[in-house]
């Protein structure tokens, strides 16, 4: 399906590009006005503590940060479909998270890729839809000397792909959605066929 035969092609996939990248140092920066100039204004967010529109997603962003929360974002390789005026776009990314876990200051590293729906309207590439897979993620304490012991009932609870993430994120008051697709299973099936459809003029 990977159309790569217009004139346009290779403007499109670096226009893709440059948003994909501009989300994500405008996002850890903190520059709002910015960040909401890579969605359409229908954009929707999907992430593991917070699935809701772009203004909710950067409300919710804005306030955590204010609050103390730290997550920063890695990418890394990149695919892209584009369709007509459609486009998916899957980029090899980390999130990484610091917080205490049960009184000890860890980071949490979960690897994975962000899945993105994408259109052009009016010229211009938008995000519809951002869904992360979550595919492995570790936790390791800030101090290598820290002791640091989970509950393996909690922690068991959350998906193998974002699990130490999970643990995190609610010990620090943040409700986390637990069927996000992952590196296998039927959530990241259906995301595939979704994107599928999508390219072939689908709605969400």
């Amino acid at each position: 399906m990977l159309q790569i035969d217009t004139p346009t092609y290779a403007s499109d996939k670096q226009e893709l590009r440059d948003l994909i990248e501009n989300w994500a140092v405008w996002r850890d920066a903190g520059d709002w006005e910015r960040f909401r100039t890579v969605w359409h204004p229908d954009g929707m967010m999907m992430a593991t503590w917070c699935q809701g529109t772009v203004d909710e997603f950067i409300d919710m962003s804005r306030r955590g940060i204010e609050n103390g929360v730290s997550i920063l974002h890695f990418l890394g390789g990149q695919s892209i479909e584009i369709v007509d005026d459609r486009a998916i776009s899957q980029t090899k990314m980390t999130i990484s998270q610091r917080a205490r876990v049960d009184g000890v200051l860890c980071d949490v590293v979960c690897t994975g890729r962000f899945y993105d729906f994408v259109e052009r309207r009016d010229d211009k590439w938008g995000l519809v839809l951002r869904q992360p897979i979550y595919e492995k993620d570790t936790i390791a304490p800030v101090d290598p000397s820290a002791r640091l012991s989970l509950d393996k009932e909690r922690l068991g609870a959350f998906p193998e792909g974002y699990r130490h993430l999970a643990y995190l994120q609610t010990g620090i008051g943040y409700a986390v959605k637990k069927d996000m697709p992952g590196l296998r299973g039927p959530e990241v099936e259906q995301l595939y066929a979704r994107g599928a459809a999508w390219l072939l003029g689908s709605e969400l």
